[in-house]
């Protein structure tokens, strides 16, 4: 596609160019302040933090279908760059390099900058992603199903995916937030992400890179198991890799204190 799909842009802490620049991304069918609203508190002291949404997907418009005909994972990449841009001219440092986190789709992104973009970033963590995700006609069925009946399709499913062994009875209120997202995603922006995902393969381009990276698993991740983070990890020479006990595919909203002390530790040892 030729036009950047239209984004959410999620500004959770946003002061000056005093203070480094974390940029989350979501995973499919979650809004970035779901996904990420236990993890933000760990960090607005010491960060600016912004988030962006995947189209039709919280803050982010509900797109017309011809803007997202033949959306790639490159596409929101680039569309994530212009989120960014509009944060660091309000912050003062236009073009300066940012840290970034992103899940599932959102780490796939963040894959795809490193790869791309590596002098935008001072660091990446990629989070229960992978550099590619199943099997195409899986994902194009999917956009088919969701674009006839909704995204409401995907709760059951998506229940199974996203979380660990008990948390549902454990952590009620989150899965609620979390699936109340998936049900208000708008099926165009959905079904086009799904598209997007049955284009998306990175493996032969992994190589070893300068950006600080860490990889981030959950135990019992399915569409990202540990297995792809390893590649992901071996391929660009990571500085550190991390599975996570208990967490499957939503490790922010999982075991927000986890994910916040690795996000932290790698933005401080950078600036000691």
């Amino acid at each position: 596609m030729t036009a950047r799909p239209d984004l959410g842009a999620v500004s959770f802490a946003l002061r000056d160019a005093s203070r480094p620049l974390l940029v989350l991304g979501p995973s499919l069918g979650t809004s970035v302040t779901a996904l990420w609203q236990d993890v933000v508190p760990l960090l607005d002291d010491v960060v600016d933090v912004v988030g962006w949404d995947l189209p039709g997907h919280g803050a982010a418009p509900a797109p017309d279908p011809a803007d997202l005909d033949g959306l790639t994972v490159a596409d929101l990449a680039a569309a994530v760059l212009d989120v960014v841009d509009g944060a660091q001219a309000e912050r003062g440092d236009p073009g300066a390099p940012f840290w970034y986190a992103g899940v599932s789709v959102g780490g796939a992104v963040g894959l795809r900058l490193v790869l791309d973009a590596p002098e935008r970033l001072r660091g990446a963590t990629l989070i229960c992603t992978a550099a590619r995700f199943g099997e195409p006609e899986a994902w194009l069925e999917r956009a088919r199903l969701v674009a006839a009946a909704g995204t409401p399709t995907q709760v059951i499913g998506s229940t199974q995916r996203w979380f660990g062994p008990g948390f549902v009875e454990r952590e009620p209120e989150v899965v609620l937030r979390l699936l109340g997202s998936l049900q208000t995603a708008d099926p165009t922006g959905y079904a086009a992400v799904c598209r997007a995902l049955a284009t998306y393969d990175e493996r032969t381009r992994l190589a070893p890179t300068s950006v600080p990276v860490v990889t981030v698993a959950g135990e019992h991740d399915v569409p990202a198991p540990p297995a792809a983070l390893a590649q992901i990890a071996d391929g660009l020479g990571a500085r550190r890799r991390e599975v996570l006990d208990g967490v499957a595919h939503l490790a922010p909203a999982e075991a927000p204190e986890r994910v916040g002390r690795l996000l932290r530790d790698l933005m401080m040892a950078a600036v000691r």
